[in-house]
């Protein structure tokens, strides 16, 4: 066996060629040799400066013999390649999971451990991954460099403009596999499934209600707290709900957008258009349980039911 004779004299560490140990001392002088003749980087490897001009040059001499990509770094095909193989080397030592790459094995391991590493200099949250502090500082900073290449807008995350995309393209990628709906965000979908399942995963800690969606338990706790956190900007009224102070602010503009298919009438409210409609259709939705009637609006079923009440 070969021996390691060249030690470093700063730690404890040994090598076997006076190569290595002279790489090693740069990790602490610091000693940064080989410098980018284009930039002003620089190295204190050769061989990371010459992976580094690859991004001056765009040479990739590295190529994927299953398809037709091409890496910068043999680092990157070899992770490239675990896509058509499906390994995945890395397991933690917690769970049953196994990882293509170490550092994704590095975040799920903060799942287990809690531990949250990247911390904002501004506010007091942190973060088990980077790039979530890197989002995250955008809502300080205001930052938005994801522009859309069809309209004017930006947006400060990336997956929030490939969604915004889908408004003018119309792509629709999630497909629900109980019905034939489709839909633009996977969000979307995974809350379109719960009409299917009956899943009401979110319950509020008042009451026995649940709900399929957190927005719907928020605003259901605005029935025990009282809270009205949307301001009409004409009158002094407050809502509970942005769908009601959208209705009301009508009753100042006048705006009526919904239009009946049938007739020339519109409506400041898609619910009053509901009910007008029946108008038209004949439905009558409402039944007594009492006699054999029934009514189009639930208001008149309501007034019928004093009828049965003894006086």
């Amino acid at each position: 066996m070969e021996k390691n004779l060249y030690s470093c004299d700063v730690c404890e560490k040994s090598f076997s060629q006076s190569s290595h140990l002279t790489l090693h001392r740069r990790t602490h002088t610091g000693k940064k040799p080989y410098e980018c003749d284009v930039c002003d980087k620089s190295f204190s490897k050769n061989s990371n400066l010459t992976t580094h001009r690859r991004t001056h040059t765009g040479e990739k001499p590295y190529s994927c013999d299953v398809c037709d990509k091409a890496f910068s770094e043999s680092g990157n095909l070899t992770r490239h390649r675990r896509i058509h193989t499906g390994e995945k080397p890395y397991a933690c030592d917690i769970c049953d999971k196994f990882f293509a790459e170490s550092s994704t094995l590095t975040s799920h391991r903060r799942t287990h451990t809690g531990e949250k590493p990247y911390a904002c200099d501004v506010c007091d949250k942190s973060f088990s991954e980077s790039g979530g502090l890197t989002t995250h500082r955008r809502t300080h900073t205001g930052e938005k460099p994801y522009a859309c290449d069809i309209c004017d807008k930006f947006f400060a995350k990336i997956g929030t403009l490939t969604s915004h995309r889908r408004t003018h393209t119309g792509e629709k990628p999630y497909a629900c596999d109980v019905c034939d709906k489709t839909f633009s965000k996977s969000g979307t979908l995974t809350r379109h499934r719960r009409t299917h399942t009956g899943e009401k995963l979110y319950a509020c800690d008042v009451c026995d209600k649940s709900f399929s969606e957190s927005g719907g338990l928020t605003t259901h706790r605005r029935t025990h707290t009282g809270e009205k956190p949307y301001a009409c900007d004409i009158c002094d009224k407050f809502f509970a709900k942005i769908g009601t102070l959208t209705s009301h602010r009508r009753t100042h503009t006048g705006e009526k957008p919904y239009t009946c298919d049938v007739c020339d009438k519109t409506f400041s409210k898609s619910g009053t258009l509901t009910r007008h409609r029946r108008t038209h259709t004949g439905e009558k939705l409402y039944a007594c349980d009492v006699c054999d009637k029934s009514f189009s609006i639930n208001s008149s079923l309501t007034v019928h039911n004093r009828m049965h009440i003894p006086h």
